[in-house]
């Protein structure tokens, strides 16, 4: 008798509280076959990251309650972080390098960067 491994899916948290753009990349990145988990601001995905782990996170920098700022400043103090890919309309160099400082490892304006690209990058960090 064959046994089936089941492969685990590995998980996205998207932190956007533009409705429309996270949902278009929920879907894209679902359709990938990714397991995708969305919140409005810093706050709610780091109380969604006490929770439940996730493999890679799509991190908006404008945001309410919470920025994006803040919520690199709170995983910075944490030991283990997964891959974090700033997606922004910010398109400063200052705000780009403060980000990799933070420990961000990409950083796309969402104007310049089509959809199909920020899922080809999320394939290449998990693979």
């Amino acid at each position: 008798m064959a046994t089936h491994k089941k492969i685990k899916q590995q998980k996205i948290l998207i932190v956007e509280d533009e409705h429309p753009i996270a949902k278009t990349l929920e879907l894209k990145l679902s359709n990938s076959g990714y397991l995708v988990h969305w919140a409005e601001n810093g706050k709610d995905a780091l109380e969604l990251l006490h929770k439940d782990s996730v493999d890679l996170i799509l991190l908006d920098l404008v945001m309410p309650e919470m920025d994006g700022f803040a919520m690199l400043l709170e995983l910075k103090k944490q030991k283990k972080v997964p891959p974090i890919i700033i997606l922004t309309n910010l398109g400063q160099e200052d705000d780009a390098k403060k980000c990799m400082d933070l420990g961000a490892c990409e950083y796309f304006i969402k104007a310049e960067t089509p959809l199909v690209d920020i899922v080809d990058h999320v394939s290449r960090i998990l693979s």
